[in-house]
């Protein structure tokens, strides 16, 4: 548990969120109008610009909150005794707060209507099985980071974040709080309501397959007596 005092923290989860939510929103916005109908040079500013965002706010709000940003990210946080359930509930409510609020900032900096719901399609198969891929590989990055390469965090973040906007069909939201914020933009990185849940449902999954996976390939390996032999050694000395 962390010594810093839990409303820094909560804090920290809000302003880091609403600032990623304005990078995401906002990079969209302005690569969609310079992109002149272009819609992968359009991807690749919002790709860029979320991936280069990642890493700064990491870095910036790491030492405070842990810079989760993300529902699922504390939620596994919990299960390695990170948070208490307190704390994941109070992580939750800053993350979903700041969500909203970076994306009514990113749509005011660009005269757009607030709280408008997207008209965005992101529906079907392919889009619920990219956001299984998408969390699953985002938690995988953070989980085993976090043990062996604390210090590569930021950058292995920002950089999964920006791959994947490419290689899912969803363009990798993997995060719960994004999800529910960006159906209310309707702008290019909007989601209907509609396609919400399925969304929602895919990151549980995803999520819970990365905790579950990853807690047996980093779980301690049993050290064994220098002069003992392995299990099989003995039984066949027995057997003999």
């Amino acid at each position: 548990m962390s010594a810093i005092p839990l409303a820094r923290r909560a804090t920290a989860e809000l302003i880091g969120t609403a600032l990623l939510l304005a990078a995401v929103v906002g990079s969209g916005i302005m690569g969609e109008r310079l992109a002149g109908g272009n819609v992968a040079i359009a991807l690749l500013a919002n790709s860029i610009a979320t991936g280069a965002a990642l890493v700064a706010l990491i870095l910036t709000f790491g030492p405070i909150s842990g810079a989760h940003f993300n529902p699922a990210v504390s939620a596994v946080s919990v299960t390695q005794g990170g948070l208490s359930m307190l704390e994941f509930a109070v992580y939750v409510a800053a993350q979903l707060s700041g969500a909203f609020l970076g994306v009514a900032c990113a749509d005011a900096m660009f005269g757009e209507p607030l709280f408008a719901w997207s008209q965005h399609a992101r529906a079907g198969l392919p889009q619920g099985l990219s956001e299984v891929v998408a969390t699953f590989g985002l938690l995988a990055v953070i989980v085993s980071c976090a043990r062996h390469r604390e210090d590569a965090v930021p950058v292995a973040v920002g950089s999964y974040i920006a791959a994947a906007y490419w290689f899912t069909a969803s363009t990798s939201f993997a995060n719960p709080a994004v999800t529910l914020a960006r159906m209310a933009t309707n702008t290019f990185a909007g989601i209907r309501p509609y396609d919400v849940p399925p969304f929602l449902i895919a990151q549980v999954v995803g999520a819970v397959i990365a905790a579950a996976l990853f807690r047996w390939l980093l779980a301690p390996i049993p050290s064994r007596a220098p002069n003992e032999r392995p299990s099989t050694e003995r039984e066949s000395a027995v057997l003999a």
